[in-house]
Protein backbone atom coordinates (compact mmCIF):
# COMPACT_ATOMS: atom_id res chain seq x y z
CA UNK A 1 0.00 0.00 0.00
CA UNK A 2 2.67 2.84 1.05
CA UNK A 3 4.34 1.95 -2.60
CA UNK A 4 1.32 2.37 -4.23
CA UNK A 5 0.62 6.05 -2.67
CA UNK A 6 4.38 6.79 -3.13
CA UNK A 7 4.10 5.76 -7.00
CA UNK A 8 0.91 8.41 -7.09
CA UNK A 9 2.33 11.71 -5.24
CA UNK A 10 5.50 10.86 -8.17
CA UNK A 11 2.43 10.88 -10.89
CA UNK A 12 0.47 13.66 -9.71
CA UNK A 13 3.82 15.68 -9.34
CA UNK A 14 4.43 15.59 -12.64
CA UNK A 15 0.71 17.27 -13.94
CA UNK A 16 0.96 19.68 -10.32
CA UNK A 17 4.60 21.01 -10.81
CA UNK A 18 6.15 19.64 -7.45
CA UNK A 19 8.85 21.29 -6.66
CA UNK A 20 11.70 18.69 -7.62
CA UNK A 21 15.41 19.33 -7.08
CA UNK A 22 16.87 22.00 -9.58
CA UNK A 23 19.93 23.22 -11.12
CA UNK A 24 22.00 25.43 -8.75
CA UNK A 25 22.30 29.22 -9.66
CA UNK A 26 25.31 30.24 -12.42
CA UNK A 27 27.85 31.89 -9.53
CA UNK A 28 28.09 35.19 -10.37
CA UNK A 29 30.65 37.53 -11.97
CA UNK A 30 33.68 37.73 -9.63
CA UNK A 31 34.81 41.24 -8.70
CA UNK A 32 38.27 42.16 -10.16
CA UNK A 33 40.40 42.47 -6.99
CA UNK A 34 42.77 45.71 -7.62
CA UNK A 35 44.71 44.68 -5.06
CA UNK A 36 46.72 42.28 -6.50
CA UNK A 37 47.50 44.87 -9.34
CA UNK A 38 51.54 45.07 -9.44
CA UNK A 39 51.88 41.71 -7.40
CA UNK A 40 49.89 38.90 -9.17
CA UNK A 41 49.28 40.62 -12.52
CA UNK A 42 49.76 43.57 -14.18
CA UNK A 43 47.03 46.57 -14.70
CA UNK A 44 46.35 49.79 -16.26
CA UNK A 45 43.92 52.21 -14.88
CA UNK A 46 42.48 55.33 -16.60
CA UNK A 47 40.67 57.99 -14.84
CA UNK A 48 40.65 59.88 -11.84
CA UNK A 49 43.70 59.08 -9.25
CA UNK A 50 42.91 56.53 -7.29
CA UNK A 51 40.41 54.98 -9.26
CA UNK A 52 39.62 50.77 -9.24
CA UNK A 53 37.61 48.28 -11.60
CA UNK A 54 34.69 50.15 -10.90
CA UNK A 55 35.09 53.44 -11.05
CA UNK A 56 38.26 54.00 -13.82
CA UNK A 57 37.06 55.35 -16.95
CA UNK A 58 39.04 52.04 -18.14
CA UNK A 59 40.57 49.62 -16.21
CA UNK A 60 42.57 46.67 -17.61
CA UNK A 61 44.35 43.82 -16.13
CA UNK A 62 46.60 40.76 -17.27
CA UNK A 63 48.19 37.64 -15.75
CA UNK A 64 49.44 34.20 -16.43
CA UNK A 65 47.58 31.02 -16.09
CA UNK A 66 49.42 28.14 -17.54
CA UNK A 67 49.81 28.69 -21.32
CA UNK A 68 46.86 31.28 -21.03
CA UNK A 69 46.96 35.21 -20.66
CA UNK A 70 43.95 35.95 -18.29
CA UNK A 71 42.23 39.15 -19.40
CA UNK A 72 39.87 41.78 -17.30
CA UNK A 73 38.48 44.79 -18.67
CA UNK A 74 36.04 47.38 -17.20
CA UNK A 75 34.92 50.78 -18.08
CA UNK A 76 32.03 53.13 -17.86
CA UNK A 77 30.10 52.67 -20.84
CA UNK A 78 27.03 50.62 -21.95
CA UNK A 79 28.71 49.78 -24.97
CA UNK A 80 31.92 48.00 -25.51
CA UNK A 81 35.20 47.24 -23.64
CA UNK A 82 38.79 46.85 -25.81
CA UNK A 83 41.68 45.99 -25.70
CA UNK A 84 44.34 46.01 -29.02
CA UNK A 85 47.92 44.79 -29.39
CA UNK A 86 50.16 46.81 -31.69
CA UNK A 87 53.53 47.32 -32.82
CA UNK A 88 53.27 50.89 -32.55
CA UNK A 89 51.04 54.00 -30.70
CA UNK A 90 48.58 53.94 -33.96
CA UNK A 91 45.75 52.27 -34.92
CA UNK A 92 46.11 49.75 -38.19
CA UNK A 93 47.21 46.54 -38.84
CA UNK A 94 46.02 45.93 -34.70
CA UNK A 95 44.72 41.85 -33.04
CA UNK A 96 41.72 43.52 -31.31
CA UNK A 97 39.72 41.92 -28.05
CA UNK A 98 36.69 43.34 -27.63
CA UNK A 99 33.94 42.79 -24.87
CA UNK A 100 30.20 44.30 -26.36
CA UNK A 101 27.32 44.55 -24.25
CA UNK A 102 24.38 43.59 -26.76
CA UNK A 103 20.36 44.06 -26.72
CA UNK A 104 19.57 41.55 -24.83
CA UNK A 105 21.91 42.45 -21.89
CA UNK A 106 24.68 39.81 -22.41
CA UNK A 107 28.56 40.80 -22.63
CA UNK A 108 29.91 38.81 -25.59
CA UNK A 109 33.63 38.53 -26.14
CA UNK A 110 34.76 38.94 -30.07
CA UNK A 111 37.67 39.13 -31.53
CA UNK A 112 38.30 42.57 -34.33
CA UNK A 113 41.44 43.34 -36.64
CA UNK A 114 41.87 46.84 -37.29
CA UNK A 115 41.85 47.77 -40.71
CA UNK A 116 42.84 51.26 -41.65
CA UNK A 117 40.47 52.94 -38.67
CA UNK A 118 37.61 50.57 -38.55
CA UNK A 119 37.74 47.40 -37.10
CA UNK A 120 36.52 43.97 -38.96
CA UNK A 121 35.46 41.20 -36.88
CA UNK A 122 37.16 38.13 -37.57
CA UNK A 123 35.40 34.95 -36.96
CA UNK A 124 37.58 33.22 -35.53
CA UNK A 125 38.04 33.99 -32.21
CA UNK A 126 40.88 32.70 -29.53
CA UNK A 127 38.84 33.75 -25.95
CA UNK A 128 37.86 31.19 -23.91
CA UNK A 129 36.55 30.47 -20.73
CA UNK A 130 34.84 34.27 -21.18
CA UNK A 131 32.04 35.79 -18.85
CA UNK A 132 30.74 39.16 -19.01
CA UNK A 133 28.61 41.56 -17.01
CA UNK A 134 27.10 44.91 -17.40
CA UNK A 135 26.09 46.49 -13.84
CA UNK A 136 25.87 50.48 -12.71
CA UNK A 137 26.19 51.42 -16.92
CA UNK A 138 29.78 49.61 -16.70
CA UNK A 139 31.00 46.89 -18.96
CA UNK A 140 32.71 44.34 -17.54
CA UNK A 141 34.28 41.06 -18.75
CA UNK A 142 37.08 38.75 -18.30
CA UNK A 143 38.13 35.93 -20.55
CA UNK A 144 41.50 33.79 -21.46
CA UNK A 145 43.21 33.46 -24.82
CA UNK A 146 46.32 31.14 -25.43
CA UNK A 147 49.96 32.78 -24.90
CA UNK A 148 51.46 31.34 -28.48
CA UNK A 149 49.45 30.88 -31.27
CA UNK A 150 49.78 29.43 -35.07
CA UNK A 151 51.14 32.41 -36.78
CA UNK A 152 49.00 34.41 -38.07
CA UNK A 153 47.86 38.06 -39.62
CA UNK A 154 44.99 38.77 -37.30
CA UNK A 155 46.12 37.19 -33.93
CA UNK A 156 49.51 37.84 -32.13
CA UNK A 157 51.43 35.89 -29.90
CA UNK A 158 50.97 37.23 -26.63
CA UNK A 159 54.91 35.92 -25.54
CA UNK A 160 56.04 39.04 -27.82
CA UNK A 161 55.84 42.79 -26.68
CA UNK A 162 53.34 44.91 -27.79
CA UNK A 163 51.79 48.25 -27.27
CA UNK A 164 48.63 48.14 -25.53
CA UNK A 165 45.65 50.46 -27.27
CA UNK A 166 42.82 50.94 -24.66
CA UNK A 167 39.37 52.03 -25.77
CA UNK A 168 35.59 52.09 -25.29
CA UNK A 169 32.38 53.45 -26.50
CA UNK A 170 28.44 52.99 -27.72
CA UNK A 171 27.39 49.82 -29.43
CA UNK A 172 23.75 49.74 -31.72
CA UNK A 173 21.97 46.28 -31.56
CA UNK A 174 25.13 44.74 -30.53
CA UNK A 175 27.96 46.28 -33.11
CA UNK A 176 30.39 48.78 -31.87
CA UNK A 177 30.48 52.29 -33.18
CA UNK A 178 33.52 54.94 -32.63
CA UNK A 179 35.15 54.98 -29.60
CA UNK A 180 33.72 57.61 -26.74
CA UNK A 181 37.10 59.78 -26.77
CA UNK A 182 39.33 61.03 -30.35
CA UNK A 183 42.66 60.01 -28.69
CA UNK A 184 42.06 56.75 -26.62
CA UNK A 185 44.95 56.30 -24.41
CA UNK A 186 48.07 53.97 -25.07
CA UNK A 187 50.18 51.92 -23.24
CA UNK A 188 53.77 54.47 -23.06
CA UNK A 189 55.70 51.46 -24.18
CA UNK A 190 55.43 47.44 -25.38
CA UNK A 191 53.91 45.89 -22.09
CA UNK A 192 55.48 42.09 -21.65
CA UNK A 193 52.43 39.49 -20.16
CA UNK A 194 55.80 38.36 -18.24
CA UNK A 195 56.47 41.34 -16.05
CA UNK A 196 53.74 43.02 -13.70
CA UNK A 197 52.84 46.22 -13.01
CA UNK A 198 50.33 48.54 -11.59
CA UNK A 199 50.07 51.75 -13.69
CA UNK A 200 47.69 54.58 -13.50
CA UNK A 201 47.08 57.03 -16.53
CA UNK A 202 45.44 60.12 -15.35
CA UNK A 203 42.14 61.26 -18.35
CA UNK A 204 41.71 64.40 -19.82
CA UNK A 205 39.95 65.82 -16.81
CA UNK A 206 43.24 65.47 -14.58
CA UNK A 207 45.82 66.08 -16.78
CA UNK A 208 45.70 69.42 -16.64
CA UNK A 209 47.14 69.64 -13.02
CA UNK A 210 48.96 66.77 -12.97
CA UNK A 211 51.51 67.73 -15.61
CA UNK A 212 54.98 69.21 -14.13
CA UNK A 213 54.68 72.40 -16.39
CA UNK A 214 51.13 73.20 -15.10
CA UNK A 215 51.99 72.97 -11.87
CA UNK A 216 55.25 75.19 -12.32
CA UNK A 217 52.50 77.54 -13.59
CA UNK A 218 50.33 77.48 -10.95
CA UNK A 219 53.29 78.08 -8.69
CA UNK A 220 54.27 81.47 -10.61
CA UNK A 221 51.49 82.99 -10.93
CA UNK A 222 50.35 82.08 -7.17
CA UNK A 223 53.55 83.91 -6.72
CA UNK A 224 52.99 87.06 -8.76
CA UNK A 225 49.58 87.69 -7.21
CA UNK A 226 51.10 87.27 -3.73
CA UNK A 227 53.98 89.78 -4.83
CA UNK A 228 51.20 91.94 -6.71
CA UNK A 229 52.35 93.97 -9.73
CA UNK A 230 55.34 97.09 -9.41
Amino acid sequence: FLFLVLYLVMIYSDYTGYPFPTAPPVDPFAKIRVDDCGKTKGCFRYGKPGCNAETCDYFLSYRRIGADVEFELSADTDGWVAVGFSSDKKMGGDDVMACVHDDNGRVRIQHFYNVGQWAKEIQRNPARDEEGVFENNRVTCRFKRPVYVPREETIVDLHLSWYYLFAWGPAIQGSITRHDIDSPPVSERVVSIYKYEDIFMPSAAYQTFSSPFCLLLIVALTFYLLMGTP
